[in-house]
């Protein structure tokens, strides 16, 4: 997979990839205009998304319907390296949402790719290019 990263201009950085767009930007206390999420913040989303997806899937094989399913995810930081060091999810349920699942539902959502990716993550490269 490929990705091209471009600077539209301000503060503004757009990822490029499979026919998609996806645009970030930095708030206005950090020298952009706030028009999209942060970088940092779409690293978090796809967290839950993800987690969301396996969640979906789950679901759908079992014809449960996801109507009042939500999973907020809360993130702790380091106060001394402010760093993230603990992402929560929790997966809510309506009360008709069968309990015998509630278990199989949370195994689902452990299944997400990007969590896999962060416990075990890629090397890193970064170099230039003069074209």
């Amino acid at each position: 997979m490929e990705l091209v990263i471009d600077f539209p201009g301000g503060a503004k950085v757009d990822a490029h990839f499979s026919g998609f767009t996806v645009k970030t930007d930095q708030p206005a206390y950090a020298g952009g205009e706030g028009s999209a999420p942060a970088p940092f913040g779409v690293f978090l989303a796809s967290i839950g998304t993800c987690a969301g997806i396996y969640v979906l899937g789950f679901c759908r094989q079992r014809g449960l319907p996801t109507d009042g399913i939500r999973i907020i995810q809360r993130v702790g930081s380091n106060p001394t390296t402010g760093m993230v060091d603990q992402i929560a999810l929790e997966i809510e349920v309506p009360a008709s949402f069968p309990a015998k699942y509630h278990d199989a539902l949370v195994r689902s959502a452990d299944q997400c790719a990007v969590k896999k990716h962060l416990e075990n993550p890629p090397k890193f490269n970064v170099y230039t290019v003069v074209k």
